[in-house]
């Protein structure tokens, strides 16, 4: 019997700021990135999002709270129901925040770092997540500098499909930038995903997957700040051996680190996001994917990244195998 394929989106919406270059978030872009999210078809039945505030001075300065203690990802939520309420749709999905970091002066909110991952409830049943504890991979190149860095975690939920009752998991994550505080950063041209420290990440987040996936199929979503044929994708494809979504459907040459930009500063334009699978997942296209830059994509202007989106299956359980350990883990 044949299994309808399910659909996922990862994307780094910049904490809904990108209007006022990420120093405040506002109330247009929630909207929109919410109507550009509604129309895709079919609906993704899992959203993964990097860079979602809870309640900070940036967060709320330019946006009017519904009521105190709103978080950001309600205040999103609030647009994704009044955008399917307006498409006259019923609004398929419950969300999930995963707090990462708070930077507080005294006892003022500067502004809050963590990940969401919203869940399509008509298609999947969520299982377990950790939202109350999730994982760390954060590596402190610099012991001194411990608190002062933004922490870095992985979000974790699994998932079960409805139909047939097939589990698979879902991380999120977003690594670190490379660190300075490296004789390597200085040796080399290219500086993203070439950071000690996040080979170390790396490292730890596959460790970490291979030991709550538990040879059941995943998929890892996220901001890796690493472009293919970096050492960090070289790690994760080749020794942790995870499959990318893009180039399991031929949309991009792991050979080639800027072939396909999904993030932009200014005129520089870099690949730094990725969606990874193992233990079961058949990707089946990237379907609405579109480079950064491109004015035809629906999320054009919206963010400094681009979502990647991306269709797969499951492979039946009998034929669930777990990862390999990976090197270096």
């Amino acid at each position: 019997m044949a299994h309808t394929p399910l659909r996922i989106v990862s994307y780094n919406v910049r904490y809904f700021g990108h209007a006022l270059r990420g120093l405040a978030s506002t109330l247009g872009p929630k909207r929109r990135v919410a109507a550009a999210l509604a129309s895709l078809e079919p609906l993704p039945d899992v959203i993964c999002l990097q860079e979602v505030e809870t309640q900070s001075f940036r967060s709320n300065v330019a946006h009017r709270r519904a009521r105190p203690d709103e978080t950001q990802l309600e205040a999103f939520m609030g647009r994704m129901e009044e955008t399917f309420a307006n498409l006259r749709r019923p609004m398929p999905y419950e969300a999930f925040y995963f707090r990462a970091h708070h930077y507080k002066l005294g006892e003022f909110s500067l502004y809050t770092t963590g990940l969401a991952i919203l869940v399509n409830t008509h298609q999947l049943a969520v299982d377990t997540h950790n939202v109350d504890a999730p994982h760390h991979i954060t590596h402190h190149h610099v012991r001194a500098l411990r608190e002062r860095k933004q922490s870095r975690i992985c979000a974790h939920m699994r998932l079960l499909r409805k139909e047939d009752g097939v589990p698979f998991h879902i991380f999120n994550t977003h690594l670190s930038l490379p660190t300075p505080f490296s004789r390597a950063f200085w040796a080399t041209r290219e500086k993203m995903g070439n950071g000690i420290n996040q080979l170390h990440e790396a490292r730890a987040l596959a460790q970490l997957v291979r030991t709550g996936s538990s040879g059941e199929p995943f998929l890892i979503c996220g901001d890796f700040n690493s472009p293919p044929a970096s050492p960090v994708f070289h790690y994760l494809c080749d020794e942790a051996c995870f499959i990318d979504a893009q180039v399991a459907v031929g949309q991009i040459n792991p050979l080639q680190p800027r072939g396909f930009p999904t993030a932009g500063f200014m005129h520089m334009r870099m690949h730094l996001d990725h969606i990874f699978s193992g233990g079961g997942v058949r990707w089946l296209d990237t379907a609405d994917t579109a480079p950064f830059g491109d004015p035809r994509s629906r999320f054009h202007g919206l963010s400094d990244h681009m979502p990647l989106i991306a269709r797969f299956d499951l492979e039946p359980p009998a034929r669930h195998t777990e990862p390999s350990a990976p090197t270096g883990a």
